[in-house]
């Protein structure tokens, strides 16, 4: 039995400060992405001096640090400069109106309002205000295969591409950040798109298993009081880490372990609280896709998992029956998926059938059932 110094008492935590261990945390020192950090400056460098900036394809896998460059950025350009930055997560504004909605929030710090302003309006009203107060406007849109899932991007582009033509004056930069390395941005968008729209490149790789343990450690000594998590028990989070690729998983992965140590009123985090948070864990990413989902979309996913395997056309029946949509919702719905990595979606011939879609998810069934609301 440990002694009663190892125990914690009932007002004591593990944690010197949980925030940190928040998937949407800006860390105060943010290594090893020092070249990525200086290609997006040079992008946004002439938005400083009063001109438009470079536009910008920011591409990675997912939790390589791109969303945390751009609140860097933003941040030090809020603090710095005139610039009025802008970012929207497109898997809650997946569509033009809405990500536009969001610019306008930012940009006169209230929400435009709900009842049908046309976006012809809120788009003038917008461009007005940046002629008007001779400002730029940088806009991230981050998670921007959302707007691709929604066939939303083409047009969301264009407009803010072109606003300068529709609105003399009006300078607008844009930074579009993508995790789904599937996307071809530049191809799948409109040719009207592609012609105005020539980015910077800038590629985030996948942390290797130095940096993670580098990051992980930092992380700990500020979220963690002294001694709660030792080198080995450290180690083995870094390493779950590295084979997921994903570094929030080993975020996720310290603070479940903590809260762990905690349930058993430790002090201290051992391995077996790391082994068993890492069951939730590794489905960091799987949790964030369902999280978006509209209703229509989780029914499907649960109809899927209900009849993993089967053939698509047993699906679709019960899917129809839950919901009253009909196919063509149905396939949207079943391409979204695919594209999120949800599900996998292979065209297999059938006899006499021509070609038809098997259905599988990507992860267990269980695990996806238990993360849906």
């Amino acid at each position: 039995m440990p002694g009663d110094d190892d125990m914690l008492s009932w007002d004591e935590s593990v944690f010197r400060d949980e925030s940190v261990f928040e998937i949407d945390h800006v860390p105060e020192t943010f290594r090893h992405r020092e070249s990525q950090l200086e290609s997006l400056k040079y992008a946004l460098r002439p938005a400083v001096r009063g001109s438009r900036p470079l536009n910008t394809i920011v591409r990675g896998p997912p939790g390589t640090g791109k969303t945390t460059a751009v609140q860097k950025l933003f941040t030090e350009l809020r603090a710095r400069t005139e610039v009025r930055t802008v970012r929207v997560n497109c898997q809650v504004d997946s569509t033009r109106y809405a990500v536009f909605s969001r610019l306008f929030e930012g940009i006169f710090e209230y929400e435009p309002p709900s009842s049908g302003i046309s976006f012809k309006k809120l788009f003038g009203q917008i461009t007005d205000r940046l002629v008007e107060e001779d400002e730029v406007l940088v806009v991230a849109l981050d998670d921007v295969n959302y707007l691709f899932y929604e066939n939303e991007a083409s047009d969301t582009l264009y407009s803010l591409l072109r606003a300068h033509e529709a609105h003399s004056g009006a300078k607008i930069g844009v930074i579009v950040v993508s995790s789904d390395l599937s996307l071809d941005v530049i191809d799948d968008l409109d040719g009207r798109v592609q012609s105005v729209f020539r980015p910077e490149e800038v590629y985030f790789p996948v942390y290797d298993a130095t940096e993670i343990y580098d990051i992980l450690g930092e992380r700990a000594k500020r979220g963690f009081h002294e001694g709660v998590i030792g080198d080995v028990e450290l180690d083995r989070v870094a390493d779950l880490t590295a084979e997921s690729g994903d570094l929030r998983v080993g975020i996720d992965l310290l603070r479940r372990a903590g809260l762990n140590a905690e349930m058993r009123a430790s002090k201290a985090i051992a391995i077996e609280d790391v082994e068993s948070a890492y069951d939730k864990s590794k489905h960091v990413h799987l949790s964030r896709s369902l999280r978006g989902l509209s209703e229509s979309e989780q029914a499907l996913v649960r109809v899927l998992a209900d009849f993993d395997g089967e053939q698509a056309g047993a699906v679709y029946e019960a899917f129809h029956e839950e919901t009253g949509l009909g196919y063509t919702r149905y396939s949207e719905i079943i391409n979204k998926l695919d594209q999120l990595g949800v599900i996998d979606a292979e065209y297999a011939d059938v006899e006499g059938r021509g070609r038809s879609r098997e259905l599988t998810l990507a992860y267990d069934a269980e695990a996806v059932l238990d993360r849906l609301e």
